[in-house]
């Protein structure tokens, strides 16, 4: 393997609409201007650890720019809570003749490579998430795609709202932060938007729905982030997984349950979940993603580790990986502005 540079590649995390395209964008930046091989590696830190690896060429991505998920898989295992940190990783990488790691993840993946990153672990990260709140960057991918299938939901849903004058919530995911939940709701006509960013009044929301009923508007749309508070301030967790995650879901029920005491209005609950990830990405997510990949190769083949590349403005940029560990990134204040702007009663 001497003189023939190899450049590894996981995917971490929940799974997002165009991981494939950045693995393809990796594979083709890697070898078209670097002449160098990659290695995939199989789901996430764990085929790191394990040393599940398999050969990525050009033809091993052809056709895949279209797919959901990632061909590599994932996992939410880490080295530090399931290995032994930096050391886990060195026998593979030892093993494959792996010279640096392309990781491709969100905030808690990405949190784990800066720190491998300054035991010396010769990466470069690539942030990935729906909820679009990684610091650092001003899209990620996989957002729009979500944003457009809850969208396109939002939009079925309202149509059977008006022809039973119902209320129907509509659970969207977002943990910390409401980009998808304001984004569909915008784009979709919602009547209201419920946000972790700002507080809100049950007592409010239910005014503008009886202020829409007495216009003779006998239906409204209210799209719920999932990790909005219960009025009282309390957080709705449905459990948590294997990793010890807390998985949210679950708050628009509460939420309607107090909307129909208040209004007396009939009130129905859809929960999008997991479909908001799944199938074929966006074309504006399949670009991005493909940009972001030949970007993460680029730096990896010239040594400059513990960056990651972002989006700022129209413009592919590198960062320090540091960046991505800060605060996830809120709404900005004036497009929730204009959220509040169009759902006036």
């Amino acid at each position: 393997m001497a003189g023939v540079q190899r450049i590894g590649i996981l995917t971490g995390g929940g799974d997002c609409p165009g991981l494939n395209a950045v693995i393809r964008g990796v594979v083709a930046g890697a070898a078209q201007r670097h002449g160098a091989e990659v290695v995939g590696i199989l789901d996430g830190w764990d085929g790191l650890m394990e040393g599940r690896v398999r050969r990525l060429d050009r033809d091993a991505v052809r056709g895949i720019l279209q797919r959901g998920g990632t061909i590599l898989g994932t996992s939410r295992r880490d080295p530090y809570v399931h290995g032994e940190g930096a050391a886990s990783l060195h026998a593979t990488l030892t093993r494959e003749w792996i010279d640096s790691l392309v990781v491709v993840g969100g905030d808690g993946t990405l949190r784990t490579a800066a720190r491998l990153a300054n035991e010396g672990i010769r990466l470069v990260g690539v942030p990935k998430t729906i909820d679009n709140d990684i610091p650092g960057t001003d899209v990620t991918f996989g957002f729009d795609t979500a944003v457009q299938i809850a969208t396109e939901a939002i939009d079925r849903i309202t149509t059977t709202a008006e022809s039973h004058d119902r209320v129907m919530l509509v659970e969207v995911m977002g943990r910390t932060q409401g980009w998808i939940a304001t984004y569909a709701g915008i784009a979709a006509g919602a009547d209201a938007i419920l946000v972790p960013e700002e507080p809100y009044d049950l007592n409010d929301v239910a005014t503008l729905l009886r202020s829409r009923a007495a216009r003779g508007r006998r239906y409204s749309v209210v799209v719920v982030a999932e990790g909005i508070p219960l009025p009282e301030g309390a957080q709705v967790v449905a459990g948590r997984d294997a990793f010890g995650f807390e998985r949210l879901g679950g708050v628009a029920a509460v939420v309607a349950a107090r909307l129909e005491e208040l209004t007396g209005f009939e009130a129905r609950v859809t929960v999008l979940g997991h479909i908001q990830r799944g199938g074929t990405p966006s074309a504006a997510d399949r670009v991005l993603g493909s940009r972001l990949g030949i970007a993460a190769a680029d730096l990896a083949a010239t040594g400059r580790f513990g960056r990651m590349v972002a989006l700022r403005g129209t413009q592919v940029v590198d960062v320090a990986l540091e960046e991505a560990c800060g605060a996830m990134r809120p709404v900005p204040a004036d497009i929730l502005e204009a959220a509040h702007t169009l759902s006036a009663p």
